[in-house]
């Protein structure tokens, strides 16, 4: 047996005996060996995160699929994680209530008590909307969430959070919404961290949606107990280097469970980069409660996206991905990462932005600019898109409507923002004849994840079942932990000794059993 093979035997203990140079390699006991110049214990996956987190989500491994908007984290995704023992997010941002509303229906009969959540994205512009939203997850018995890309604390965050808030039998405060909050700044970790704001708490009150009782418990518990550090992820993102930003959360939360005296722990997940067992491994290694995986799973078949993408992110390099302005805080100026390679949405899209910037309608933008901007990105006349954004806005979101009509540069913005927006729709129905305006939200673990399959069955798109790529992810994760473990005992290792390669489902699940 090589070396390779031992450290895949995650179960069972290793040693290894030096004979003539070599490192032999013996499972299971230490029995008739006359030394032993290394050993490595089991190291199962369930193992390698908090086990409060498993334990008190109801799922066997410390790892995530996170939300992508338009359902392309999908529901099959959330179905086919949480039957593995994993936790899937449906991404219900910028798509219409109803079906959000019919695929809970669709998780709650298919999944029952297992464990699934759904997104809740912040919606400055659209406030209306995110609190229908949780609205929803309240009426529809979603008990958790995963809240993404707040600048802030709002209203129907704090109410879906405390909805339910009692003490139980033994005088335990028993919250039965649970948010996981996805943030990449501490000052965001430290809001989400605290017990809800007292403002919020006495709007709540006044509204009649908690009552002054329940008021005080919430004083005692934190908004989210589990923070997912996000590192340089698709989609919103700033971009932050995983090794500084995830240890400073750390640090953030043990001070806060002190400060606030909490009963229950203060827990930080990382996402952003995740999708080789040697970052899963270095994750874990920091003191990661769990992992949260993105743009990798928009590569599975599971996906609600196109083959078109898939392909497309199947040849992507870490090198290929960009910042592009976001949809839906296009004024604000934020971005999110996209994919580059095969489209020119990044630069179409920066392109709007820098008219925005320097005019204040569409009637001021000069002639020639206009109309190259018809030609070659809306593929129609601007009055002609306005008219159908309005259409939209005036069943979705009026006041948007009315307020395009006092200022003229928030209709152009409307205008822009269809465009960044459909940009998705096109990616993820393959539109072909839209290849070029594909709005693709990838960070550079999609590279990373192609670079490690590369040559295995892996490495074609058709073979990315979710399931698989995320066992390999943590059966990897696992042996690197041994060999890590073998290292710090002074042994030299080659990479090609210890390096985890993709298994097919069987031989993991014959590993993991």
């Amino acid at each position: 047996m090589s070396l390779k093979d031992a450290l895949r035997e995650i179960r069972h203990p290793l040693y290894l005996q030096k004979k003539g140079g070599l490192l032999i390699p013996h499972l299971g006991s230490a029995e008739g060996l006359t030394s032993v110049a290394g050993y490595a214990p089991a190291c199962l996956p369930e193992n390698l995160g908090e086990p409060s987190f498993c334990r008190e989500i109801g799922i066997r491994y410390p790892y995530l699929g996170g939300s992508m908007a338009k359902g392309i984290s999908s529901a099959a995704m959330a179905e086919e994680l949480g039957r593995a023992g994993m936790l899937g997010f449906f991404g219900a941002a910028g798509l219409p209530i109803a079906t959000v509303a019919e695929t809970a229906d669709r998780l709650k009969a298919s999944l029952g008590d297992i464990p699934y959540g759904f997104n809740l994205i912040h919606s400055p512009h659209e406030p209306e909307l995110e609190k229908e939203l949780a609205e929803l997850y309240i009426r529809k018995g979603v008990r958790i969430i995963e809240a993404s890309a707040f600048l802030a604390l709002t209203l129907p965050l704090v109410r879906y959070r405390l909805h339910g808030i009692k003490r139980d039998a033994d005088g335990n405060i028993v919250t039965p919404n649970r948010i996981i909050a996805k943030v990449s700044r501490e000052e965001l970790a430290a809001k989400f961290f605290a017990p809800a704001p007292e403002k919020l708490l006495r709007a709540l009150v006044e509204n009649g949606s908690i009552t002054p009782e329940q008021a005080e418990l919430a004083a005692h518990v934190p908004l989210a107990q589990d923070v997912t550090a996000e590192a340089d992820s698709g989609g919103h993102t700033d971009n932050r280097p995983a090794m500084a930003l995830f240890p400073t959360i750390l640090s953030l939360a043990a001070r806060l469970e002190r400060q606030y005296g909490y009963d229950c722990r203060l827990r930080v997940g990382l996402g952003g980069g995740i999708s080789t067992p040697a970052s899963c491994a270095a994750a874990f290694a920091m003191g990661a409660a769990y992992v949260m995986t993105g743009s990798v799973n928009q590569a599975c078949v599971e996906s609600g996206t196109s083959d078109t993408v898939r392909a497309l992110l199947a040849g992507t390099r870490q090198a290929d991905v960009t910042m592009a302005p976001a949809a839906d805080m296009f004024e604000m100026g934020v971005t999110v990462q996209v994919l580059k390679r095969g489209t020119m949405f990044p630069m179409r899209a920066a392109k709007l932005y820098e008219i925005y910037r320097a005019y204040g309608s569409m009637e001021e933008i000069p002639a020639a600019e206009r109309e190259k901007l018809e030609k070659t990105m809306f593929l129609a006349p601007l009055d002609e898109i306005w008219r159908g954004t309005r259409d939209y806005f005036s069943k979705r979101d009026p006041s948007q409507v009315e307020r395009s009509e006092r200022d003229p540069k928030h209709k152009m913005a409307l205008v822009f923002r269809w465009y960044l927006g459909m940009g998705a729709h096109w990616a993820k129905d393959g539109v072909e004849n839209r290849k070029m305006d594909y709005q693709v939200w990838c960070g550079p673990a999609m590279g990373a994840f192609n670079e490690w399959a590369a040559g295995t069955f892996l490495e074609t798109p058709a073979e990315r079942r979710i399931v698989t790529v995320a066992l390999n992810i943590l059966h990897g994760a696992a042996h690197l932990t041994r060999a890590n473990f073998l290292r710090a005992q002074g042994l030299e290792l080659r990479q090609e000794e210890i390096a985890p390669q993709p298994l097919d489902i069987a031989q993991i699940k014959e590993y993991l059993c």
